[in-house]
């Protein structure tokens, strides 16, 4: 996507992500990226953890998250990309998406395998969503935000997600949406479960079971995954001292923040840093 444009949209094919192309690199972006792979062998990372490449999967990638091809071969499809501005000035609601349940701003963001059907109607969004981009034609820019949208929605109807009733689904989503507001300006500070389910008005237990119902994991290593996955970018982009992150995450003493971060991850923070 060049820097001015708020929406691009490129065959991967035209893109160098094998050997020293810098996709191929660690790297991150400030707008949202949607990597919808054909055919791919090979492995690709996103935020330190590898995931395998297949046909027929879309990766879901936030601002701010690191990703790169690690190996493999070229692989086929497209790179969609738009920034949070598109978004509003094509009247597509902060609602909407945040609702969906594809991009997690930080680790466990793996995959979604999409069936040969759906994958074809995918395809098919992409197809239309180039000829209108690269087109000279009034309102292209509405009609690629219709056709975005209906991406997503194709995509959030493949997420499987099992609810007693309609009204579990929507206080489920509910009890998500804000204790992801919750931890994305408080993590530093909070370090707790207690603490973002006190400021709900709900238990902690409650929290727990909620979240892990969907996204897969507990309001608790939810929050740690935020958390390792901070540390892991300041690690890894930063030349702040293994001290500093530590304080900067809410760590009273470094040994604390050592100590968690071996727990996490297996290697000690100066280890870790050593991979760059």
């Amino acid at each position: 996507m060049v820097s001015n444009e708020t929406f691009g949209i490129i065959p991967l094919s035209k893109l160098n992500l094998l050997h020293n192309g810098d996709a191929a690199k660690p790297h991150s972006h400030n707008y949202y990226t949607v990597l919808v792979v054909e055919r791919g062998q090979g492995k690709y990372a996103v935020d330190f953890t590898e995931y395998e490449l297949s046909n027929s999967m879309v990766f879901f990638i936030s601002p701010g998250q690191e990703h790169h091809l690690l190996c493999g071969q070229q692989p086929q499809g497209y790179r969609l990309s738009f920034s949070p501005h598109f978004l509003t000035e094509n009247s597509i609601p902060d609602c909407f998406f945040a609702d969906l349940n594809l991009f997690q701003d930080f680790s466990s963001s793996p995959p979604l395998k999409i069936t040969t059907d759906q994958f074809a109607l995918l395809l098919d969004y992409c197809e239309q969503m180039e000829r209108y981009h690269s087109s000279t034609q009034k309102f292209k820019e509405q009609a690629v935000a219709s056709l975005l949208k209906l991406f997503l929605i194709t995509c959030n109807g493949s997420c499987s997600l099992t609810f007693d009733s309609p009204h579990s689904q929507e206080a489920g989503f509910s009890v998500l949406k804000r204790f992801r507001d919750l931890v994305e300006h408080n993590f530093k500070q909070w370090h707790a479960t207690s603490n973002y389910a006190k400021a709900m008005s709900i238990t902690p237990d409650y929290l727990n079971r909620t979240v892990k119902s969907l996204v897969g994991k507990t309001a608790k290593e939810y929050l740690q995954s935020k958390l390792i996955t901070a540390a892991k970018r300041n690690l890894f982009f930063t030349d702040m001292s293994v001290k500093e992150i530590g304080y900067d995450l809410g760590f009273s003493e470094p040994a604390n923040f050592n100590q968690f971060f071996k727990k996490q991850t297996g290697k000690s923070p100066a280890a870790f840093r050593k991979t760059r």
